[in-house]
């Protein structure tokens, strides 16, 4: 088989997983923190031929960190994320993290987000307010206060750059490493009454998946031509042998 086929097979497959991030990417556009997928491609070179073959990866899937908008609510119990800090929630014996702030206290009066995970402090315990005392306060460094009296601190955490991440229920992520609790808020912090919208700009995504469309087409045309170039070679040898 020609080595044109092998290539733009591997191009498809490729094409294929960056559709695949594409698709994903719009269907979360309005998902509150959400952060899109990206792909890295690498070449692989072949030199199993007399002259060496140049493929296509099929790509490695990784979540850009890169910061979304800010939205207004004027809710109390909505935090957006300022910086590169994420709030932690525990999900079973685990811990998420996420920059989807909207919250809700049960009748318990612990803090919680809307899917019911208790939202953490920095030392990795759920926070406890007295749902009679009204809606808190919260500062830039999470700090949480009902009338005159503190009554607690969201945690805000700084997950390592070389972490990989995988994603978790909504917008949640879990790393493969220990997130640190931040201590400064001069880059970070939280800001009482807004969201964060996705970072995902739905135009580039569009136009990625238009382009991205193109360039299967292109590959699967390549295959045809292939296809067709290989049979009338065999047909040829046939003819004359």
């Amino acid at each position: 088989m020609q080595s044109a086929l092998y290539v733009a097979l591997s191009a498809q497959v490729a094409l294929s997983n960056r559709l695949d991030t594409v698709a994903r990417n719009l269907a979360n556009m309005n998902t509150v923190g959400y952060r899109a997928d990206e792909v890295k491609f690498s070449e692989m070179l072949s030199k199993a031929a007399q002259d060496p073959v140049s493929f296509a990866s099929t790509g490695e899937t990784f979540i850009s960190r890169q910061t979304g908008g800010l939205t207004r609510t004027d809710n109390a119990l909505d935090v957006a994320v300022e910086g590169e800090g994420w709030l932690a929630i525990r999900v079973g014996q685990d811990v998420a993290y996420t920059r989807d702030g909207r919250m809700q206290i049960d009748a318990d009066g612990v803090l919680r987000t809307l899917n019911g995970y208790d939202v953490l402090d920095a030392g990795g315990l759920a926070i406890q307010l007295n749902p009679d005392n009204g809606m808190p306060n919260i500062g830039r460094d999470g700090s949480i206060t009902q009338g005159e009296e503190q009554v607690g601190a969201i945690g805000l955490f700084r997950i390592p750059d070389d972490a990989k991440l995988r994603r978790y229920e909504n917008s949640a992520v879990m790393p493969d490493r220990p997130a640190e609790p931040i201590q400064e808020f001069i880059q970070d912090g939280v800001v009482q009454g807004y969201t964060e919208t996705a970072n995902i700009n739905p135009i580039r995504e569009m136009t990625k998946l238009i382009m991205l469309t193109r360039a299967f087409d292109a590959a699967s045309k390549m295959i045809e031509t292939s296809n067709d170039s290989q049979g009338l070679a065999v047909r040829d040898l046939g003819e004359t042998a």
